[in-house]
């Protein structure tokens, strides 16, 4: 086969900036890219992975022009877009062949209603007048925005935001798309919508590079991988030889897909040979069905209502079942929403008869579609908003009753975007004024926060805004942890964050809750919701429709759909091999007890 001609083609690319201000930390010796080179072909789908501080974002911004052109400091090697060495051409002309969706979606825009942004690059484009109008529609129906055309981009959320961000780029029908990120706020349904839209303007051409946390989309989604580590490319393949290196990236600081994990996990232990691991639940499903049954032959097919609630009975008895953990008698919910409902100015979103308690020690998931309503229910929670009608008690304070200033000394929150709550200028102020707005000591402060600080490995004399945004996010994190609250609310409290980190913010989620703080999490990695949410609330359309135990909850697969929530890899795995092979895989929702099983299984003969 012959190679595709490269549209993008790197050689011994270095960069140091001379100011950070891109969000990818610097090497040691300064660098935030060391010695890349690379190709990509036109119509490549590739997928960029990397820990915080890897250079990812850097690559992005060679790729894109952003460097040399906007971000300036050091740059060795040449980059050639098209055929053209980028430091020879404007950015204008790089743009017409490049477009780049950033990080950070709030810098990107620049108007305040969606169909003004979507016209603003056409027209700066010299699109003509005629063809403007059914590039606009056909964008917004491709993305799936069609119905927030007219919507001011300020009452988006931020899951909502990136899809416009993305439409706006697609209209301008670029050659290359480059995304830093674009799912990070997004929900599962949503975020498989973003990559099926990729696919099809890559049918059609156009090359795709996404830098992306969410590995299992990449594994699905794209040709190639690439994995950076401290500036430099040290992975490059297809994403079945990409992550056959399971215990190479896990020290690098990045996660493998579930059923990955599974694939390397037997192999490890003698039941598989090779190094294409499965990517798929349904070949996963295969793979173990060969195992146990040598003979038989896998159908992988999704289970109809009746399958699923036969199925379901298997799940109370199950070893491998995460509950609830009881409360002690008597126990009073310190969270609690008695048939409340608010809507924003000009009902353009709401929430509608929410009821929900929540106890002291509890980590509860806040699961559901972009636009659901789950960040205006952390709001409601801490006081921000206020309920139009019902209400919400915290702590034992009705909210309509008392400041915000109140309500904050018995709940602290993390905010979907770390830097809207960032405002001091090293990072040891910033995790002890919270603290000594409670009246605490310098000193006692001080202490307090530098112990904090420590745990998270955060520099305590840096400026929070010179960190990359995975610290920022431990920054905010922090300074919510040393408030010791009563109630922790946390919106997409991993979002942006590489796998390392994700672990750190989720072992100190939980050290909390041990503690007795009750932890509300507004969560779109389901595989996070599955690991540390002892109880989840499903949320669609402005109303919660379903609460209860995790694993019953994601076990729900009419629930799941109507909420645009895609369970947990294992969770689908083991729902499928219940059906298909053994009922004694029910209830598994961690790859150990996949594992586990399986092994056990082929023993048994």
């Amino acid at each position: 086969m012959q190679e595709a001609k490269p549209i993008i083609k790197m050689t011994h690319v270095a960069f140091s900036y001379s100011a950070r201000a891109d969000g990818d930390a610097e090497d040691s010796d300064g660098s935030a890219l060391r010695d890349v080179s690379l190709s990509i072909g036109e119509g490549e789908f590739v997928g960029v992975i990397g820990p915080s501080g890897a250079g990812k974002s850097t690559l992005a911004s060679v790729m894109s022009g952003a460097i040399p052109h906007h971000y300036h400091g050091t740059l060795y090697g040449a980059t050639l877009v098209d055929g053209r060495d980028t430091c020879d051409v404007t950015l204008t002309d790089i743009s017409q062949v490049v477009g780049s969706v950033l990080q950070d979606i709030d810098t990107q825009m620049v108007a305040s209603v969606v169909e003004d942004e979507m016209l603003f690059g056409l027209e700066n484009f010299g699109v003509p007048h005629d063809r403007i109008e059914g590039r606009i529609a056909r964008t917004l129906e491709t993305v799936g925005i069609s119905d927030l055309r007219e919507r001011e981009i300020a009452t988006l959320s931020g899951g909502q935001k990136q899809k416009v961000a993305i439409a706006a780029i697609l209209a301008m029908r670029p050659r290359v798309l480059v995304l830093d990120e674009p799912t990070a706020a997004l929900d599962p349904a949503s975020s498989t919508l973003v990559f099926d839209t990729l696919r099809k303007v890559r049918e059609e051409g156009v090359t795709v590079v996404v830098v992306e946390q969410k590995v299992a989309l990449l594994s699905e989604y794209c040709d190639r991988i690439l994995v950076m580590s401290k500036g430099s490319l040290v992975l490059d393949g297809t994403p079945r030889e990409v992550f056959s290196h399971g215990d190479e990236l896990r020290r690098i600081g990045v996660d493998s897909p579930r059923v990955v994990r599974v694939y390397n996990s037997l192999a490890k232990d003698g039941l598989v040979a090779g190094t294409t691991p499965c990517l798929t639940v349904c070949e996963a499903e295969g793979l173990i069905t060969g195992l146990v049954q040598p003979t038989s032959k896998a159908s992988c097919h999704m289970a109809s209502a009746e399958e699923s609630a036969h199925e379901a009975s298997f799940h109370a008895g199950s070893k491998h079942m995460v509950t609830p953990r009881p409360h002690a008698e008597g126990a009073k919910p310190v969270v609690s929403l008695e048939d409340v409902s608010f809507a924003y100015p000009g009902g353009t979103a709401s929430v509608d008869h929410l009821d929900m308690r929540i106890f002291p020690g509890e980590v509860v998931g806040i699961v559901g579609q972009n636009g659901a309503g789950k960040t205006t229910l952390t709001k409601l929670l801490n006081g921000l908003l206020r309920p139009a009608s019902g209400t919400v008690r915290l702590a034992g304070l009705d909210t309509h009753e008392v400041p915000t200033s109140a309500i904050a000394a018995h709940c602290a929150t993390l905010f979907q975007n770390p830097d809207y709550q960032l405002c001091k200028d090293t990072v040891l102020d910033e995790v002890s004024f919270g603290l000594l707005l409670q009246g605490i000591g310098e000193n006692d402060a001080h202490r307090r926060a530098g112990a904090v600080i420590e745990h998270f490995g955060l520099p305590a004399d840096e400026a929070p805004f010179s960190l990359s945004r995975g610290q920022r996010q431990m920054v905010a994190l922090a300074s919510v942890v040393v408030m010791e609250p009563e109630v922790v609310l946390l919106d997409e409290p991993t979002s942006g964050l590489d796998y390392r980190e994700c672990m750190t913010v989720m072992d100190t989620v939980s050290d909390m809750a041990e503690r007795g703080s009750a932890v509300v999490m507004v969560c779109h990695d389901m595989e996070v919701v599955s690991d540390f949410a002892e109880r989840i609330v499903v949320m669609a359309n402005g109303r919660i429709l379903g609460r209860g135990g995790t694993l019953e909850m994601f076990s729900n697969e009419r629930l799941m759909r109507e909420a645009s929530v895609r369970a947990p890899q294992v969770i689908e795995l083991s729902e499928l091999l219940a059906r298909q092979l053994s009922p004694e895989f029910a209830g598994i929702s961690q790859v150990s007890g996949i594992v586990d099983l399986t092994e056990e299984m082929v023993r048994r003969g």
